[in-house]
Formats: C-alpha cells, sequence, structure tokens
C-alpha cells in the first residue's frame, strides 16, 4: 500500500500529487482525469477486506430511481470507520489522494455475483435529480472516486468507461481513481462508467467518495 509521508492534505483530490506516486497510470485522454495504479493493496489487505464485506453485506441502492429493478444489483457493505484497519486503509486513500478524510463518505465495500452488475453510471449526483437535496445539501456533490479491487473473478466485472472507450480489467488490489469533474468545475458526464456483469466467481471491491464540503 502506498501512503505518501506527512504534507498537507486539501478540500479537493491533487492530480499532480496522484499522477506523482511511482508506477501510477494516467490514461490519456482530454475528456477524463483517470489513473490506474496496481498492487496499491496487498493480498492481505484485500482478504481482510473481503472478510469484512462477506460479514456485513445487504442489497446495494441507488439514488434517483429510474425504476429500472435490476440497474444496480450487487451487494454493499458499510465499513467500519472506528476498525483500526479500515481506519488505515481510509487514511491511506486520503494521503493518496491529497484529500482531507473530512471530505470523505464512509469507506464501502461491493460484492457481485455471478450475473450481478451496475449499469453505466455518474458517481454524482445530478442537480436536478429527485434525489439530490437529500444528498447534497449538506456536503455538496461528489468530486473524486477512488475503487479498488479486492480480487479477480474468474470471468467479467469488468469496469468500462463507456465514452472513453476504456475497459478496466479486476486485480486485486488495483486502484482506479478519477476526477468527477471537468477542469472548470463543472460534472463531467465522460465519468459514465458500468460495472459489468459478473460471469464466473465472485467480484468485491471498495469505494471511497469525496464530497465538496466536510462530511458531517
Amino acid at each position: 500500500m502506498h501512503a505518501p509521508s506527512s504534507s498537507s492534505l486539501g478540500a479537493d483530490g491533487d492530480a499532480a500529487r496522484i499522477a506523482a506516486h511511482p508506477g501510477v497510470q494516467r490514461f490519456p485522454s482530454r475528456d477524463l482525469t483517470l489513473f490506474i495504479h496496481k498492487k496499491f493493496l496487498s493480498d492481505a489487505q484485500c482478504a481482510e477486506l473481503i472478510a469484512r464485506i462477506e460479514a456485513n453485506r445487504r442489497p446495494s441502492t441507488i439514488a434517483d430511481d429510474n425504476g429500472d429493478g435490476y440497474f444496480r444489483t450487487s451487494e454493499t457493505c458499510d465499513l467500519d470507520p472506528l476498525d483500526p484497519f479500515i481506519a488505515s486503509i481510509d487514511r491511506a486513500i486520503a494521503e493518496y489522494a491529497g484529500i482531507d478524510p473530512m471530505y470523505g463518505e464512509p469507506l464501502q465495500g461491493q460484492r457481485y455475483a455471478v450475473g450481478q452488475e451496475f449499469k453505466a453510471h455518474t458517481d454524482y449526483f445530478e442537480p436536478d435529480g429527485q434525489d439530490f437535496q437529500r444528498y447534497c445539501s449538506v456536503a455538496g456533490n461528489r468530486t473524486w472516486t477512488l475503487m479498488i479491487y479486492l480480487n479477480e473473478p474468474q470471468a467479467g466485472g469488468a469496469t468500462r468507461f463507456t465514452k472513453v472507450g476504456k475497459t478496466i480489467q479486476p486485480e486485486s488490489g488495483k486502484l482506479l481513481a478519477w476526477d468527477n469533474r471537468r477542469p472548470d468545475g463543472a460534472l463531467n458526464p465522460a465519468t459514465i462508467h458500468h460495472g459489468m456483469k459478473v460471469r464466473s466467481g465472485v467480484k468485491h471491491v471498495i469505494t471511497k467518495w469525496y464530497r465538496e464540503r466536510p462530511w458531517v
């Protein structure tokens, strides 16, 4: 796990900081700020996270229900921020992105069994959506997403950024980081991505979302 030594953390992600990490890859696109970093977490860390997800999973939900009961069919686990192990992972992610932890939502885990998926979506909340006030009135919209694959299913389970034509295969410990906005701060529809169906095996990931204002 890569956690840079002390430096001040800010209210927003630092693309230059992320790009400077040894081994990180930046997806070459003018439309999307996306980084890929293999082996951010060790196999042992991934195994511990999977065990916690398996013990406390529940059906996943979505904001702005679109009437499609099969839009998001995974299971979710709310990881305990008071668990010292979870807290250490959370801090490492914050250090990596350069974001003060106070701007982060609680870390979540997701589990996808055979046939389960999360159809193409963006992580930010649409300002004209029916649930915008409910989810964004205090902490504002989502800014950065950091997602880490915890294992490799036997088949399927890739993440496809549909508008830029980039498909990323799950690998244990691999981190994805992307800015949900354009450089001018506007929400970026090019972040739309599809958690594709698992064809064989089970996929586990953890996801960390950051907000415009402190999470309270």
